[in-house]
C-alpha cells in the first residue's frame, strides 16, 4: 500500500513537471503575456499599490531612479494551502532573454504581500542573471520594455541558502509550483 502511495506521488509530481516543462522552457514562465495571469494549476491575482491603472513601473524602481524593488501584492483562494511563495522579476525582451533581475524564495505561507524595497523576515533570494543575489534594478536604454513580476504559490519550501544559483532555485521552484499570478508593467528610458 506504501509504495502504491509513493507511486501516485511520483506520477503527479511527474506530470506537474510535464505542465511546467513549457513554461521553463519559454512557452510561459518567461514568454510574455498580454494576461498578467499565468497558465498554472491555479491562478492567483498580482498588484502593486504604485504601479496604478497603467501599469506603468515608476522609474524609483528602475536604475533611472534609485532602483528600489517594488511594494506587490498577491491573492487567490489555492487548494492545497500554499507551504511558500517565490517571486520572480524578468524581461523576456531582453538581448539574452530572459533576463532576470530578481529571484525571491521561501515567503511564508502567510505572506501576501512585500513592502517597498523590504524582504520578509525568513525569505531568501537567489542569484539574477547579473550574478547577485538581490533586487537588479531594470535598465531600459533605447526602448520601453515590460517588466514581469510573477508569484508563484508553492507546495513545499525550497530551502536552499541564500545567493543559491539561478538555475538551481528556477528547477526548486519548478517542482512545486501549484499556482502562478503575473503583473506586467512598461518602463521607459
Amino acid at each position: 500500500m506504501a509504495g502504491n502511495a509513493r507511486h501516485v506521488g511520483v506520477m503527479r509530481r511527474l506530470a506537474i513537471l510535464a505542465a511546467l516543462v513549457p513554461l521553463l522552457t519559454g512557452c510561459g514562465v518567461f514568454n510574455g503575456l498580454s494576461d498578467t495571469r499565468l497558465n498554472s494549476p491555479e491562478s492567483m491575482t498580482v498588484t502593486s499599490p504604485v504601479f496604478g491603472v497603467t501599469v506603468n513601473l515608476p522609474k524609483i524602481y528602475t536604475c533611472h531612479g534609485p532602483g528600489l524593488s517594488p511594494p506587490l501584492q498577491w491573492s487567490g483562494a489555492i487548494s492545497p494551502a500554499p507551504r511558500s511563495y517565490a517571486i520572480v522579476v524578468d524581461d523576456a525582451g531582453a538581448p539574452i532573454s530572459p533576463y532576470v533581475y530578481w529571484l525571491v524564495f521561501d515567503l511564508s505561507p502567510n505572506t501576501v504581500a512585500i513592502g517597498q524595497n523590504q524582504l520578509p523576515t525568513g525569505a531568501k533570494q537567489a542569484q539574477n542573471s547579473a550574478g547577485r543575489a538581490s533586487y537588479d534594478p531594470p535598465c531600459p536604454q533605447t526602448r520601453s520594455h515590460k517588466y514581469r513580476f510573477t508569484v508563484y504559490a508553492l507546495n513545499a519550501r525550497i530551502n536552499l541558502p541564500s545567493g543559491t544559483s539561478l538555475r538551481s532555485a528556477w528547477s526548486a521552484i519548478a517542482s512545486h509550483v501549484i499556482a502562478a499570478g503575473r503583473l506586467t508593467a512598461d518602463a521607459s528610458p
